[in-house]
């Protein structure tokens, strides 16, 4: 359940990242509101999964998996180029999550 929170308080954080994107700097009404809603969300979800997930895992987890599914979205939404070292930091993150998921014994509290 606590990974749930965890997956859940990730993609609350991409919906109000890239809900930052859209408002235009604050200056649009529906998405602005939508970033609020999204982090408040994301926060608690993440304070629920503190509860049981290490801090510096969860946060690399959530850091990491952000990122990626960001620069997805940046790349779907918003038409962003990703050039081939932005694609190679991507897979590092990638792999660098994959490690501490699979190989670490900090991932289990």
């Amino acid at each position: 359940m606590n990974y749930l929170f965890l997956a859940l308080a990730i993609l609350f954080e991409v919906m109000g990242s890239s809900f930052i994107k859209a408002s235009d700097g604050f200056t649009k009404l529906v998405p602005s509101l939508v970033v609020v809603v999204a982090y408040s969300i994301c926060f608690y979800f993440f304070s629920l999964a503190l509860k049981s997930i290490p801090l510096g895992i969860a946060y690399a987890l959530w850091g990491g998996i952000g990122i990626v599914l960001t620069a997805v979205i940046s790349v779907v939404f918003f038409q962003q180029k990703l050039d081939f070292a932005a694609i190679i930091g991507i897979g590092f993150i990638v792999l660098g999550v994959f490690i501490l998921h699979v190989f670490s014994k900090s991932i289990q509290p």
